[in-house]
């Protein structure tokens, strides 16, 4: 048994098409239909079905981005900032998720991301923590200035899903599975 932390899934975004691409100036693409959920079902290995990145070969080890919704109380804004428009695909608060992603240490190493689990009331879905999501320009366009810059390394964590399952908005308890 790992470390397991109660924590609330805020969240859950499925996008068919890539809002965010082109130059930021020309602003987002319209979504063909709205993009949160109230529970998503994720496969193992492929991703969250609806998503524009499930399935697809080159994005396996990313398929599913996780993101702490209190990276967005650490920006410099007046106004309380909507974690879906970080297009993350699953939002959390409770815990600094960016933590788990593969990093390398002082002398340079490598250290593999780690296996952790969500478990909304359906049972626990495992994921393995791969690179870090990291933000793009796109941050300043939709949250506000210095957004881009504020979230580096606190972005979130691209993951690969290790189980088929469904995560639900509300409470959950994440669970830290490797050492």
């Amino acid at each position: 048994m790992g470390t397991e932390v109660r924590v609330e899934i805020v969240a859950l975004v499925v996008s068919a098409v890539h809002a965010y691409e082109g130059r930021p100036s020309e602003g987002p693409r319209v979504d063909p239909e709205p993009v949160t959920r109230a529970e998503v079902e994720v496969r193992a290995g492929l991703g969250i079905v609806g998503d524009r990145y499930f399935n697809r070969p080159g994005q396996r080890n990313a398929a599913v981005t996780v993101f702490d919704a209190g990276a967005l109380d650490l920006l410099d804004s007046a106004e309380v900032l909507d974690p879906v428009l970080t297009r993350r695909n699953i939002v959390i608060r409770g815990y600094s998720i960016d933590q788990l992603a593969v990093r390398r240490t002082a002398s340079g190493e490598r250290v593999p991301g780690r296996v952790f689990s969500l478990d909304s009331g359906s049972g626990a879905v495992r994921f393995q923590a791969h690179r870090p999501a990291n933000p793009c320009a796109w941050m300043d366009v939709v949250l506000g200035p210095g957004a881009f810059k504020g979230l580096r390394g606190h972005g979130g964590v691209r993951c690969e899903p290790l189980d088929s399952g469904t995560l639900r908005v509300g409470p959950a308890v994440l669970e830290i599975l490797d050492s």
